[in-house]
């Protein structure tokens, strides 16, 4: 299915459905970008003062470890992906292949972007056509250990769950869009081991901030179950805990606050559904 099938398709639903028909195709983009999916907290260049949104979407060193070196692309129609096409910017995000075949390397979650729904990917594509251009371009990213030659076989279609409160939707916005089992999931030979133990945290983040470490999101002693669902709420948009300490990066919290209170609260649902596990590093 090629890309202009996906926005046909995402065009007819939104005729369907009394909520879809209220959003328009950009309007979805945008909220996945700037929200939940927190693209530029990858991509957006960070300042003394944080990120440096006249430089939105342009692209910055993100993880330097004695793996690899990353640099995220600058993404805005001012950077390389300009030259590609909607379909090639698509499969570019959701399978980590770039149009001359090269792959991208971690810490792009294209273990969680294979999942993004033929809509959403669609919309997602759309908006970021439409962002101010920047002229700037990351360097290319090194990598000392060894890169598959892809993530999986071609990713035809994907259907985006039904939007509402629940497990199904809340897995597809803690999985494809937030990506939140990739970072919250212990990291194997094969990448985040979500089909063992997702959630079960210890991840390291290194940053200005230090190093950070994914904390255990299921709902075990050593995870959420001692946070209400209010409190868990606070700490995935605000970065707070109970008792008001702030948390660390790279969570992005600016993004995830710009939840619907419907989507977090799906995203809460599934969490607590999660089979209960230690922490990763007991």
């Amino acid at each position: 299915m090629n890309l202009k099938h996906i926005v046909a398709c995402a065009l007819i639903g939104a005729g369907l459905t009394g909520t879809a028909a209220a959003e328009t195709q950009l309007e979805r983009g945008e909220y996945l970008v700037r929200g939940p999916a927190g693209c530029g907290n990858c991509h957006t260049p960070l300042g003394p003062e944080g990120f440096v949104m006249s430089k939105e979407l342009a692209g910055r060193l993100v993880e330097k470890n004695e793996h690899f070196t990353a640099y995220a692309a600058n993404i805005t129609p001012g950077g390389r992906v300009a030259d590609w096409t909607d379909e090639q910017l698509a499969r570019a995000i959701r399978e980590g292949i770039r149009p001359d075949g090269s792959v991208i390397g971690p810490p792009m979650p294209i273990t969680m972007y294979r999942g993004l729904g033929d809509e959403d990917l669609a919309a997602i594509v759309a908006f970021l056509r439409t962002v101010p251009a920047v002229q700037d371009e990351s360097p290319e990213s090194e990598y000392r250990i060894p890169l598959p030659p892809a993530y999986g076989p071609p990713v035809d279609s994907v259907k985006t769950p039904e939007r509402g409160v629940t497990v199904e939707y809340g897995a597809y916005l803690a999985g494809p869009i937030s990506h939140c089992m990739e970072c919250h999931t212990p990291m194997g030979p094969q990448g985040p081991m979500v089909d063992t133990v997702p959630g079960q945290g210890g991840f390291e983040f290194h940053g200005p901030w230090g190093v950070s470490v994914a904390a255990n999101i299921t709902p075990s002693e050593d995870g959420i179950t001692r946070y209400t669902d209010e409190q868990l709420k606070a700490m995935i948009t605000k970065g707070l805990r109970p008792n008001g300490t702030p948390m660390l990066p790279p969570m992005p919290y600016a993004y995830l606050a710009k939840m619907t209170p419907e989507d977090l609260d799906a995203v809460v649902l599934y969490l607590r559904s999660l089979k209960p596990l230690p922490n990763a590093q007991q």
